[in-house]
């Protein structure tokens, strides 16, 4: 870490907001609407599925080679076919939506330690800001309703029509934010897509590898290729972030 940071940009969900928790939430919801065969301890497979992604449909979007509600269908149809429900095709993907959607929305919150960390590297005379893959009035209602809504979002996945690893993205943030790149550390909960992208784009890159979160399904979470691809910490929480960041002295 070097000793002149003078900003932090954090990602959203997974980072700021407990996206994984509002996700169970919702999952369960369509479980219980459509999927009520499936053993309930059977779940938190569906969950993983859900986060895990395995066709990557999410990560297309981000690359702009799908719309936002088709990448979502897509991953709802996969996730009956694989628990044996119907299909969620486009007549009836509204009535799906609705039970998943109105679930996540209403679960949203952020994670225990992000108001602290937030204030506390304000305090510190460091400039923050949020960027993120998601669409800017999705996240803007998600800080909002965790808490956050302070927490300026400076880049979204609308600004390029891609998002992260796109080094524009990170770029960009450390533009809007007014810090020189290497000089903003940007803080993510995915090794590749976060830490490691913000490292090829010049800027200092911070694995978030909280406990138990880890998505699987061929994502990239080795603390080896971290260290390999020059992401020099890994915390396992936003406290520990803030604690790091005390450290540092800015210039």
């Amino acid at each position: 870490m070097p000793d002149d940071v003078a900003g932090v940009l954090l990602d959203v969900d997974d980072t700021l907001v407990d996206t994984r928790g509002a996700f169970a939430a919702s999952v369960e919801a369509v479980w219980r609407a459509y999927l009520p065969h499936v053993p309930a301890e059977r779940v938190p497979e569906m969950v993983a599925l859900w986060r895990g992604d395995p066709r990557g449909y999410y990560r297309a979007y981000t690359r702009g080679e799908l719309a936002f509600d088709e990448q979502r269908r897509l991953r709802a149809d996969e996730l009956h076919r694989t628990f044996g429900g119907p299909p969620v095709d486009e007549a009836s993907y509204p009535a799906w939506l609705e039970v998943f959607w109105g679930t996540f929305e209403r679960s949203w919150r952020a994670h225990d330690d992000a108001r602290a960390t937030v204030d506390a590297l304000r305090e510190a005379g460091l400039r923050v800001g949020a960027v993120t893959n998601a669409g800017r009035a999705l996240q803007d209602r998600k800080l909002a309703a965790s808490g956050l809504d302070d927490v300026p979002v400076l880049v979204t996945v609308d600004t390029f029509g891609v998002g992260k690893p796109d080094p524009r993205v990170f770029l960009e943030g450390a533009r809007l934010l007014g810090t020189e790149p290497g000089r903003t550390v940007y803080v993510g909960d995915e090794l590749d897509v976060d830490a490691i992208g913000a490292v090829r784009a010049g800027l200092v890159g911070v694995w978030l590898d909280r406990p138990g979160t880890r998505r699987g399904d061929g994502h990239l979470e080795d603390p080896t290729a971290a260290a390999e691809a020059g992401v020099v910490v890994v915390v396992p929480s936003l406290t520990r972030l803030a604690e790091t960041m005390a450290q540092v002295v800015v210039r």
